[in-house]
C-alpha cells in the first residue's frame, strides 16, 4: 500500500490512520471487529490492504440470493458477510476503507451517512473534482433492507460521477462507537490510491476536528484477527447463516 501524507494540526482530537499486510477478504472483515473490541483509539481510519479480490456482503443479506447474482467469475472469490448492512460489493478494483469513531449518541444512521458523505464530497470539490451527491428522500439505512446490489442502485448521500455511484458505504453501531465501512470505486480507483485516500482522510479529519497518526498493527492483532477469521467469517454458519 502507497504512503498516505498525514497531517497534523494542534488542539485536534487524535486519530490512528491504521496500516496493515495484504489481507484477504475474511481477515479485512475480521480487522474490523477487532478493531472494535479493542478500540486503540477513539477515531480509526483504515484503508484496506488486499491479497486478492474479494466480496462481501450485508448482514441482513440472504446468501443464495447474493450467490445469484454473481457471474461464473465472480462465484471464484472468497465471499462472506459483512457485519454491516448494505448489499452485495466487489472488491477487485475498488479502494475500500473503513473508519470507526466514538459516538456516545442515539445512533441516527442516516445523519451519520449524511455526516461522513458531505465531508467526502467537500473534500473532493475542494480539490478540484466535480461529483455529486445524491438526493433520493426514500432511501433506508436499516441493516435489514432487502437483497441490493450496493453499486447498481444508489440511496441518498451517496457519491457520484457522471451519474454513476462511486462511493457507497454501510453503518452499523456497537456499543458507544460506529463502524462505517466503504468501497470507493472511481474507475482506475488503486491506481490513484494516494490522492483518493488522501482526500477521504482530510475530509474526515476536517469533519471531525482529528489529528492522525500511523499506527501499524503487531503480532498481537494479527493473532486477534486470524482468531476472529477462524471463528466467524471464513465459517459457513455466518456467511450462510440466512
Amino acid at each position: 500500500m502507497q504512503n498516505i501524507q498525514i497531517l497534523q494540526k494542534e488542539d485536534m482530537k487524535k486519530a490512528i490512520l491504521v496500516s496493515t499486510r495484504p489481507m484477504d477478504v475474511y481477515e479485512q472483515m475480521a480487522c474490523d471487529e477487532v478493531m472494535c473490541e479493542t478500540m486503540p483509539e477513539k477515531y480509526i481510519l483504515r484503508f484496506f490492504n488486499w491479497k486478492k479480490p474479494g466480496i462481501t456482503f450485508g448482514f441482513a443479506q440472504r446468501y443464495k440470493n447474493i450467490i445469484e447474482t454473481l457471474n461464473e467469475r465472480q462465484k471464484s472469490f472468497d465471499i462472506t458477510r459483512r457485519p454491516t448492512g448494505g448489499g452485495v460489493v466487489i472488491h477487485e478494483t475498488d479502494i475500500t476503507f473503513s473508519f470507526i469513531f466514538y459516538s456516545p449518541e442515539e445512533f441516527n444512521p442516516k445523519k451519520t451517512y449524511e455526516i461522513i458523505h458531505s465531508a467526502i464530497f467537500e473534500e473532493y470539490i475542494e480539490n478540484g473534482i466535480n461529483i455529486d451527491i445524491a438526493n433520493i428522500s426514500n432511501s433506508n439505512y436499516n441493516i435489514n433492507n432487502p437483497i441490493m446490489e450496493c453499486f447498481r442502485k444508489p440511496v441518498d448521500m451517496d457519491l457520484l460521477y457522471n451519474g454513476k455511484k462511486v462511493l457507497g458505504g454501510a453503518i452499523r453501531k456497537f456499543s458507544d462507537y460506529i463502524l462505517y465501512q466503504a468501497s470507493l470505486q472511481f474507475e482506475n480507483a488503486r491506481n490513484e490510491f494516494k490522492k483518493h485516500s488522501e482526500i477521504i482522510m482530510r475530509g474526515i479529519s476536517k469533519r471531525f476536528n482529528l489529528n492522525f497518526y500511523n499506527f501499524e498493527l503487531n503480532d498481537i492483532y494479527y493473532t486477534l484477527v486470524n482468531t476472529k477469521k477462524q471463528e466467524k467469517y471464513i465459517d459457513k454458519n455466518w456467511i450462510e447463516r440466512i
